[in-house]
């Protein structure tokens, strides 16, 4: 293991959060994956319970925001943080390959997994071959 795998990284504050909303707001860290029939995205989001998530879909953009709430920390006078406890923001624009009235979300551990269908033109497909 080298010196560089035990850093630490710092969370990305976003640079223009919601003046309606308490707090800073993070960039989640994200993994994209694909499959045949669609692609996967586990959004990093500690501390957002599933009731604290709010996704659209709207002009082709996907936006997350996952909400903490920080109470619990409101009395305490912080000595050294690595964690920096706040609200979470995340946009993607999406292909028009994306079939956007089925996707799907699930929330486990305070990962934010979900499900984009690509559309059925955009997913592979077999071609018949015949003889004349």
């Amino acid at each position: 293991m080298s010196e560089q795998d035990l850093q630490a990284h710092g969370k990305q504050e976003v640079a223009q959060g919601e003046s309606t909303r308490p707090g800073p707001t993070y960039v989640p860290q994200v993994d994209i994956c694909e499959s045949p029939q669609s692609l996967w995205l586990w959004v990093d989001m500690p501390g957002v319970t599933e009731q604290n998530i709010d996704i659209q879909v709207a002009n082709n953009v996907l936006s997350i925001e996952g909400r903490v709430s920080v109470t619990e920390y409101a009395d305490l006078t912080p000595l050294y943080t690595e964690y920096n406890v706040g609200n979470y923001a995340r946009q993607f624009t999406l292909s028009n390959t994306i079939d956007t009235e089925k996707i799907a979300a699930r929330m486990h551990d305070g990962v934010l997994e979900l499900e984009l269908p690509k559309a059925d033109y955009a997913q592979p497909r077999r071609v018949a071959v015949t003889a004349h």
